[in-house]
């Protein structure tokens, strides 16, 4: 891997750990709200209406406002707990608020950055909102590390639309021959950039088949025995 210089790195789920920080983020809120529902049974409905709710957004079927809207009011009603729209809007501003607080980091994120950043120059590209992303690189301490943080809002598309990889290709003055991307992601991150000719190592924390011709990560300090 010789000719690669730029490391492309995805963020929510890959570097900053969003299920933990999720989570603590749900349970300020709700004690603000007096919101009287079983933490943990929300959490697991709400997971999976959140990535299903991602998926859609990710497609361009909704927007920005429904998936904040609709990912929220799809697991009160899974778990029969009637709230009212007005409420609903109020917690999920104050979720985007309060999320970026809670900095829980994957284990390594810092080591692995720190001896990445002495061959390459390394990227961010997220499909996460611009007013939380921002905040949550700076937050974490994972800002000294990137020299550019390439954002969905700001390209105009979200992964795995081939132009946001081409958009940040073109921002970090560089080609996909001297890039590799890491994800968790398959389709979004994977996918995405091999399509536009990225070397990729997929952060596979949750020990999924990959086929061999695809370099797979359990733990982040393991990008060592590639880069």
């Amino acid at each position: 891997m010789k000719n690669i210089q730029h490391i492309f790195f995805d963020l929510d789920h890959t570097l900053w750990d969003f299920e933990t920080n999720s989570d603590i983020a749900f349970e300020v809120i709700f004690n603000k709200h007096q919101v009287q529902v079983n933490l943990e049974k929300f959490l697991n409905y709400y997971r999976s209406i959140n990535q299903k709710y991602w998926k859609l957004y990710r497609e361009e079927k909704i927007t920005k406002d429904e998936l904040r809207y609709g990912r929220l009011n799809d697991t009160f009603k899974k778990i029969n707990h009637t709230v009212s729209n007005k409420l609903i809007d109020s917690l999920s501003i104050d979720y985007i608020e309060v999320l970026p607080n809670n900095n829980i980091l994957f284990e390594g994120t810092h080591e692995i950055l720190e001896h990445l950043a002495l061959n390459y120059e390394l990227h961010i590209i997220t499909n996460g909102f611009n007013e939380v992303q921002y905040t949550k690189m700076k937050n974490s301490g994972l800002n000294k590390y990137f020299n550019k943080i390439i954002t969905s809002e700001d390209a105009g598309v979200k992964k795995p639309n081939p132009i946001i990889f081409e958009y940040a290709l073109e921002q970090a003055k560089t080609s996909a021959k001297e890039s590799i991307m890491i994800g968790d992601n398959w389709e979004a991150d994977i996918m995405g950039a091999k399509n536009v000719g990225f070397d990729v190592i997929f952060f596979n924390f949750n020990k999924q088949p990959v086929a061999e011709n695809i370099k797979s990560v359990a733990n982040l300090l393991e990008i060592k025995h590639y880069l």
